[in-house]
């Protein structure tokens, strides 16, 4: 028979003595053969060692059982989380997934999306860096479902899912304000990520309903990345000790413990000369050296119920069932540990 790259699926067919679209039967429709030719066909395809070519098989059949899945960071734990839970989703439904990483860069978010365009993938899950709404609508065009992860849009055109950023800035502020805090910092960015937007105005509108006698210090970042944290606490422990904040609000927990390794680095103490909250709540959170707060996002829900809302999508494409747009938000949670505990408000 030669090597078994050669073997093909009328070479099953003439072992089992069967048609060629009985191996086929068998292989996509199996309740419509009997147990006893079932048996024969995967005995002869067991013995022939033969491997179906599944893209062949897809590509006749006009549909890909594969998933893309673009995110912006895949270094960050967040995102490992959030594809887990869309790949155990899948998982089940027997689809395989595909990641792309963009790094934040739009230019390869670009040739992640066209590539998976190119691959006539099944559909997309999609974690923007920005406006992704023409990106999106390219790829409707091509008939490729797409979910937006870790976003909640604003139309009723395509499904997203994401978190109530703006409640998760407003506790975040508000738990440091319970402290006794009145000197507040926020540290994260870049700016055009709409959660790292939301997570600051959330804090501003806590500080705004506090009243007056309250700062609060925003310090940009390049990226949402340890080193960025790091960098930033060296900067705010700079500032003269009148000036300085005693409280800081991490846009996400990598910041946070880069924030926390830079403040111990400069001599301060993590949380009786500065309280840090980060956003996520990572496993790294609660293993840090000093357990940092943090606001918490159900990472392996959102990844599951985008993955949810897709594979409903791609049935409803193939007529098999009925599928309406929506747009899910979850509710952030606050997570309290050691380094944001409660500090006597000073006098004076």
């Amino acid at each position: 028979m030669g090597p078994k790259s050669s073997v093909s699926m009328r070479d099953v067919a003439v072992l089992a003595q069967v048609s060629v679209g009985t191996v086929s039967n068998v292989l996509n429709s199996p309740d419509r053969v009997s147990e006893v030719t079932r048996q024969r066909v995967e005995q002869a395809i067991q013995k022939l060692g033969w491997v179906p070519n599944e893209s062949a098989r897809q590509l006749r059949a006009g549909r890909s059982r594969s998933i893309g899945m673009v995110v912006m960071d895949i270094a960050n734990p967040f995102f490992t989380d959030v594809a887990k839970g869309a790949e155990d989703l899948l998982y089940a439904e027997q689809y395989s997934v595909q990641i792309g990483n963009s790094d934040s860069n739009s230019e390869r978010e670009l040739t992640l999306l066209e590539r998976f365009e190119q691959q006539r993938v099944g559909g997309v899950l999609f974690a923007p860096i920005d406006d992704s709404s023409e990106r999106v609508l390219r790829l409707r065009v091509r008939g490729i479902p797409v979910v937006i992860v870790d976003r909640v849009g604003t139309g009723s055109d395509f499904c997203s899912v994401g978190v109530d950023d703006l409640a998760g800035g407003r506790l975040a502020g508000q738990h440091l304000l319970d402290q006794g805090h009145r000197k507040l910092a926020f540290v994260g960015g870049p700016s055009s990520l709409a959660q790292v937007r939301d997570r600051r105005r959330g804090m501003e509108l806590a500080v705004e309903q506090a009243g007056d006698g309250i700062s609060l210090l925003a310090v940009s970042t390049p990226s949402l990345s340890l080193e960025a944290g790091v960098s930033s606490a060296g900067e705010i422990a700079a500032l003269p000790e009148a000036e300085r904040p005693t409280a800081v609000f991490a846009a996400n927990d990598l910041v946070a413990i880069g924030l926390l390794q830079g403040f111990v680095t400069a001599g301060l103490r993590v949380p009786e000369d500065m309280a840090i909250i980060g956003y996520d709540d990572i496993a790294f959170a609660a293993a840090a050296a000093v357990p940092l707060s943090s606001v918490r996002q159900p990472r392996e829900d959102i990844g599951r119920k985008s993955a949810e809302l897709l594979v409903s999508e791609i049935e409803a494409a193939e007529g098999s069932a009925p599928h309406r747009h929506e747009s899910v938000r979850f509710t952030p949670q606050l997570v309290v540990r050691r380094s944001t505990q409660r500090r006597k408000p000073r006098k004076g």
